[in-house]
């Protein structure tokens, strides 16, 4: 069959499969995936920019959500670990539901459903239907956040995939930044319903976006589906977290040691489903690789440390300080401002230096910062908290930039997308977890000054804060007991399968 050049050069439609791989022109040259790739991405910016605004705005709000609800810490906390645990739980389900659905398709219901979700809290009678309406924007989350990349890399061509990503990180980065900032300012001028009833503004703006400019570059092959996986997963993850986060309100009940035994069994059968199919939701085998494992762990345990902190620290500013909430979020916004420029700076310093001794650096730097943090007292200075929160924003992307891209280097390309999803999948669970775990230390640290005759309601805060972070502070411990056991080597050879006529044989590579 003959094609004349006309046909061979025409623009294939932007939903086409063709799209996933650049097409050859006759001259041999790869042809543009797309004439304005960040307009088609402009949708999914503004919907990981929302999930990642909607993580790190919530914690300044939980004091007023107590005081209007007249919910214990324990129950607030929902609003955190809740998200956190709908991320965790769908993560894993996504790169098989871009092999089903279409991709346009997916990002938009996932949109639909964080607008929805923000609507039903900015309208919340009750606690559980505004926790309901969270949980729905976790999942929206859990979503765009691996479709974002999964499309950078069908989108942008080989040479600028790298800038993309660049892109990609910087919409991540300045969420937090003015996250706390905005909450604190929208609940001092109006009330906390406000920020969701920003997040629908900016989900409908999302869903604009992504229904005039995004397509579908993702080729849809329909795998099995192994529903058994799924559940498990679900369930796993699920009571694991849920069984935690109970700890805090009916302490180790027979429903929350249930929970807990349930969430490990089914975990385990989960991982063992994964190790001996054919076709697994994920490829677990990368834990496997011990270059991939320890800086897994780690990077999941700087991850805890932070959000340990994060969840503490804009509530003793409130509670223990006497600070509104307003001023709260204005504090937040230095540290934030200074994560975001060491966040840049770590990916460069880990290329020309490795991870082990960015990692040294930064645990060095975050157990100062939690140091000064536990010495924040009822009359403390405002500097000491500056101080504090700075360091520990200088310190952590030290260790969390370093260990993760050591993470996925030590991983072949072909397991790159699965290690991804698990460090995604890891940071969120054991980010969830790590805040039940400070919500529990709160209470209890609370409890101790009460049972040894204090009366001070704020001195009783900053107590119970101060277990918590002993507790952020063992995790950054055990970072650096971990940075022993990486592995780094300038030169690591590593085994690339070569088809060479049709016989496919192993060759030893140098990796450059």
């Amino acid at each position: 069959m003959t094609t004349d050049r006309s046909d061979a050069t025409r623009k294939p439609h932007l939903d086409n499969p063709s799209y996933e791989i650049a097409t050859p022109v006759p001259g041999g040259e790869p042809a543009s995936r797309f004439e304005h790739p960040h307009r088609v991405m402009l949708g999914l910016y503004f919907a990981v920019f929302l999930g990642m605004l909607s993580e790190t705005s919530m914690n300044i709000a939980i004091p007023d959500l107590m005081d209007d609800f007249g919910v214990s810490s324990g129950t607030a906390q929902w609003m955190v670990v809740g998200y956190m645990l709908a991320i965790g739980v769908v993560l894993p389900c996504v790169g098989f539901l871009l092999k089903w659905v279409k991709a346009k398709t997916l990002v938009m219901a996932a949109l639909v459903c964080f607008l929805a979700g923000a609507i039903v809290c900015t309208i919340a009678p009750t606690f559980p239907v505004l926790l309901a309406g969270r949980i729905a924007q976790g999942v929206s989350t859990g979503v765009v956040l691996p479709t974002m990349y999964a499309a950078i890399m069908r989108v942008f061509p080989p040479h600028r995939i790298g800038a993309a990503n660049g892109v990609a990180g910087l919409v991540i980065m300045f969420a937090p930044v003015i996250g706390p900032t905005i909450a604190g300012a929208l609940i001092g001028a109006v009330s906390w319903r406000a920020i969701f009833a920003l997040f629908a503004v900016i989900a409908v703006i999302a869903l604009v976006c992504t229904a005039l400019f995004f397509v579908t570059p993702i080729e849809r092959t329909r795998p099995a589906v192994d529903v058994i996986s799924i559940i498990a997963s679900a369930l796993g993850f699920g009571g694991l977290v849920a069984g935690v986060s109970l700890v805090a309100d009916m302490g180790f009940s027979p429903l929350v040691v249930t929970l807990l035994v349930v969430g490990v069994v089914v975990l385990a059968f989960y991982a063992y489903r994964q190790l001996h199919i054919a076709a697994p939701l994920l490829d677990l085998r990368a834990l496997g690789v011990a270059a991939f494992r320890t800086p897994a762990i780690m990077v999941s345990c700087s991850f805890a440390c932070t959000l340990a902190f994060m969840y503490l620290v804009p509530q003793e500013l409130q509670r223990g300080l006497g600070l509104s909430s307003t001023v709260a979020g204005l504090l937040m916004l230095p540290g934030g401002v200074v994560n975001a420029v060491c966040t840049l700076m770590a990916g460069r310093l880990f290329d020309r230096h490795g991870a082990k001794r960015l990692v040294w650096i930064g645990a060095a730097m975050t157990v100062v910062g939690g140091v000064l943090f536990y010495a924040i007292g009822v009359g403390s200075s405002i500097v000491l908290f500056l101080a504090a929160h700075i360091i520990v924003m200088v310190g952590i992307p030290f260790i969390q930039q370093s260990t993760q891209s050591a993470a996925l280097k030590a991983l072949p390309g072909r397991m790159a997308a699965d290690g991804s999803t698990i460090l995604n999948t890891m940071q969120q669970v054991f980010g969830a977890i790590s805040t039940a775990i400070a919500t529990c230390l709160l209470g209890l640290g609370q409890t101790h000054y009460m049972a040894t005759g204090g009366t001070d309601t704020e001195w009783g805060f900053v107590t119970g804060s101060r277990y918590g972070y002993l507790f952020g502070l063992a995790l950054i411990v055990c970072v650096f007991a971990c940075s022993f056991m990486l592995r780094e080597r300038a030169h690591e050879p590593e085994l690339t399968e070569v088809d060479v006529d049709g016989v496919a044989r192993k060759d030893k590579v140098v990796a450059a």
